[in-house]
């Protein structure tokens, strides 16, 4: 095989595994390009995998990697075994491994690497981590995956998921794994839907679910109900919400700074006047703390709630069972006839709210922070920040009477 027949395979984007000669081949799997060498030591084939994948590892590269691997074969080394001796003898089980790959591929390399570690310490290390890597199988990956459906964190398994294709792909590479056991588990095996969610409140279930949230407080507590009020009037997002420093907002100018992040770039958010009395108690609450919804717990892993607070929160109000120890709550939400929700569809009512008012397309796609489409993103940079305003205060008198019409008894 030569560059081009390579770039050729690349391109197509399917699963593949072609010979390129004298033991070297060529290997697609999941979207990643990887070398690997076959050769017989004692007897027995064996199969090691180059450090680095293409295309950073190039033809030539990897065929001059081949010859040194097939040279020490000659002279009675064994490659795999060689390497094994060289980075693997510390990397015994699943934790170990977890840990190593974090060091190197993930701390530094990734712009929030805490995710991947706080979903690993609390859904992963219990289920896998004493796992020997000699004796993880599919049907480990399976079990994790379908324990976390079961108590209710379809969000989080989608994550756990990432991490384990992503970390045994690190075991190949160290030539600790043969394969990865994770490799050809998708979406649908963790229940996610691939239509698109097209949930959005009504009033009535404004009227309801809020009262709801005020009257059951020992489940939903004050805080995640000044968040929920939050996301429905300014139609951020949940993670710039509850990430947010006291700094980032200006009461005097009635505006909410969010800086860029993975998936957004940075934008001020207008803030109606009902909500500043939303923040002037939240500014009581957070005892002096640095963050708008600080961490309850004492943690040096980060200052502010937990991704899953108001997830778990508002599942318990659905009867969900977000706790493996402990019962679920009854549904007091379905009761109500309120049809499920979750968190995000607060984002996705306010954009509804949006068009009913007429608001353009435009104006309403800066208010959610997107990034406009063809030509407009091109031409049109305009912020259209008072034109926001406007909008979050229309928003605002559309919800007020809801928010406060709702029937607590």
């Amino acid at each position: 095989m030569n560059s081009s027949q390579i770039k050729a395979l690349v391109r197509a984007g399917q699963d593949v595994r072609k010979s390129v000669g004298d033991g070297l081949y060529f290997r697609i799997e999941q979207g990643t390009a990887s070398w690997f060498v076959r050769y017989t030591y004692a007897g027995k084939r064996k199969t090691i995998t180059l450090l680095e994948g293409y295309p950073k590892c190039s033809l030539a590269d990897a065929k001059a990697q081949a010859a040194v691997i097939k040279s020490k074969v000659k002279n009675g080394i064994d490659p795999q075994l060689e390497r094994r001796r060289e980075t693997g003898s510390t990397i015994q089980t699943v934790d170990d491994l977890f840990h190593d790959w974090f060091e190197r591929s993930v701390e530094g390399q990734v712009k929030h690497p805490g995710n991947d570690e706080r979903v690993y310490r609390n859904y992963l290390k219990n289920r896998l981590g004493k796992y020997s890597l000699k004796d993880i199988t599919p049907i480990d990956v399976r079990n994790v995956l379908d324990q976390l459906q079961q108590t209710g964190h379809k969000t989080t398994s989608a994550r756990a998921l990432s991490i384990m294709k992503r970390m045994f792909n690190h075991g190949i590479k160290l030539n600790l794994l043969g394969s990865n056991p994770a490799i050809y588990f998708t979406g649908r095996d963790i229940g996610q839907d691939y239509s698109p969610r097209k949930r959005s409140l009504s009033e009535d279930d404004i009227k309801t679910a809020f009262a709801i949230f005020r009257k059951h407080q020992d489940i939903f507590t004050r805080d995640n109900y000044l968040a929920c009020l939050l996301l429905l009037h300014l139609g951020c997002r949940k993670s710039e919400i509850i990430s947010s420093r006291w700094e980032q907002i200006d009461l005097e100018d009635q505006t909410w700074f969010f800086p860029e992040n993975k998936t957004s770039k940075p934008i001020t958010v207008p803030i109606p006047n009902q909500m500043l009395p939303v923040i002037q108690e939240l500014k009581v609450r957070c005892a002096g703390s640095e963050y708008v919804f600080p961490s309850r717990r004492r943690s040096k892993r980060r200052g502010y709630i937990s991704d899953d607070t108001l997830n778990h929160a508002l599942a318990k109000l659905f009867g969900q069972k977000v706790d493996s120890k402990k019962q679920p709550y009854p549904n007091v939400l379905g009761s109500a006839g309120v049809e499920h929700f979750t968190v995000h569809d607060l984002r996705r009512t306010y954009r509804t709210l949006l068009a009913r008012l007429k608001v353009p397309d435009q104006i309403a796609e800066r208010c959610l922070n997107h990034e406009l489409q063809g030509i407009l993103k091109t031409y049109n940079q305009h912020d259209y920040l008072e034109e926001r305003r406007e909008v979050n205060a229309e928003v605002a008198d559309f919800f007020e009477p809801l928010i406060q019409g709702g029937n607590d008894e």
